[in-house]
């Protein structure tokens, strides 16, 4: 197969709407692909008979959706559509409505000109790589026309309209019983995308006053200048509202940034360390292990060593992190962006249990967000983010080993460089970190100006 047509990144298949592989005619085949797969594993079962389909609020999503049904219908399998839900409650809808599969239309956190399309197991789990492939295969290689079934075993598309609410039962029920949000002021940006409904449900049913940003849709303005990559606003009306903490989504709502009562950020790393901290101190954090990826800052591997946590790395990607958890046993990983899984709740990261998950330890030990904050001190990182239009092998990019191993040797041991392609974006990542941020800041830049003619 042409390495150029793969079609799953690390997070399902992405691209802009009505270009390839977002088309229609596409998507049709993507849909009759799992389809086909779906009735190949389980001829005997009405369970292969049925796929859950959610989306965000992208204007593209109506199109996708379609497209997506009438290829799967078109296989024989019955699809449910639960309009505009959380990635992670499709995971768990998947489950609980004993489905095939369950298919999200979402972009994440790209802008509304992307779409893309994330695939569960009826387990509620991402799909392994191994089935990826294999729908892959059948889009680029068969002629699907061949593989359908009869007329009289097409199947039909129906809407689910209680989705919502089975949701926020099940999210609520994360939060200890013992404990309500009462008293409590919350700002909340739901970045104009898939949790708009949901979230400031979850919240005020718990108690908390709720004030909301980023809650009116209209298609093309989720992640605009909001959610969890721009929590610039959400800091500013936390403070201006004397809230006791912001909360802020992405647009398919599976990751979470928060902020204190100051109007200071807490990233992933930070409700990472919170968390596994205090599951630690009550016995719950499994095997004392806090599973992070390569981006995550060196200073919480430090606070974890000194409470007895090991921190175990995985490549970036939320589903290695789900990965190692599930072979190891793990119960709680993350990554500094903001997806956070707890697995003894969830499948996937899902940015509302995170959030309830902190402001239960606010609870528990009456400390405020801010004191939580200030969980560990963060080692200096420059982060630049470097659109490109080539994807080579940076092995095989003359002179770029001997620069990597040049800034190493000058780090002497206090830092690292981490550099990496985006997964779901023409994007190359150029991650330093060290003790002196000028110096760092310097070797980033020098990074990405050396990619930046290599590969544009």
């Amino acid at each position: 197969m042409d390495k150029k047509a793969k079609l799953f990144g690390t997070d399902g298949i992405r691209g802009t709407a009505n270009q390839y592989p977002m088309t229609p005619d596409m998507v049709v085949k993507i849909g009759q692909a799992i389809g086909y797969l779906l009735q190949k594993q389980n001829t005997k079962s009405n369970l292969a008979r049925k796929v859950v389909i959610g989306k965000d609020t992208r204007l593209s999503g109506y199109m996708i959706e379609q497209a997506l049904a009438s290829g799967l219908n078109s296989m024989g399998i019955h699809v449910q559509l639960v309009g505009p839900l959380p990635t992670p409650g499709i995971g768990y809808l998947t489950r609980t409505m004993r489905a095939a599969a369950g298919i999200v239309i979402s972009a994440s956190h790209n802008p509304f000109h992307d779409n893309g399309i994330k695939v569960f197991g009826p387990d509620g789990f991402k799909i392994s790589e191994e089935m990826e492939s294999e729908i892959e295969r059948l889009v680029l290689d068969e002629d699907l026309t061949a593989l359908l079934p009869p007329s009289k075993e097409i199947g039909r598309t129906r809407r689910i309209d209680d989705s919502q609410g089975r949701y926020i039962v099940y999210v609520k029920g994360t939060f200890p019983l013992e404990y309500t949000l009462d008293g409590m002021r919350i700002v909340l940006d739901t970045a104009n995308g898939a949790a708009y409904k949901v979230a400031p449900s979850v919240f005020q049913e718990l108690g908390a006053e709720v004030i909301q940003l980023g809650d009116d849709p209209n298609g093309t303005n989720i992640n605009d200048k909001v959610g969890a990559l721009h929590p610039q606003k959400l800091s500013e009306a936390v403070v201006q509202y004397r809230a006791d903490v912001g909360i802020s989504l992405d647009g398919d709502a599976d990751r979470v940034i928060m902020v204190d009562e100051k109007g200071e950020i807490v990233n992933g790393d930070r409700i990472l360390a919170i968390c596994a901290l205090h599951m630690k101190e009550r016995g719950l954090l499994k095997k004392n292990t806090l599973v992070a990826t390569q981006m995550s800052n060196f200073g919480l591997e430090k606070r974890m060593n000194e409470a007895g946590i090991q921190l175990v790395k995985t490549g970036v990607g939320d589903k290695y992190v789900v990965e190692e958890m599930r072979k190891n046993g793990y119960n709680l990983g993350g990554e500094q962006s903001g997806h956070i899984i707890f697995l003894d709740h969830t499948t996937t990261g899902d940015g509302i249990i995170a959030a309830l998950s902190v402001l239960a330890v606010v609870k528990q030990t009456g400390r405020r967000m801010s004191e939580l904050n200030h969980v560990f001190e963060d080692m200096p990182q420059v982060l630049i983010n470097l659109r490109v239009k080539r994807r080579n092998e940076l092995s095989e990019i003359a002179g770029y080993a001997d620069l990597i191993r040049d800034i190493e040797k000058k780090l002497s041991g206090n830092g690292r460089v981490f550099v990496r392609f985006s997964g779901t974006e023409p994007v190359i990542r150029v991650l330093v970190e060290g003790p002196d941020k000028t110096q760092i800041s310097h070797f980033a830049d020098e990074i990405a100006s050396f990619l930046e003619k290599e590969l544009s």
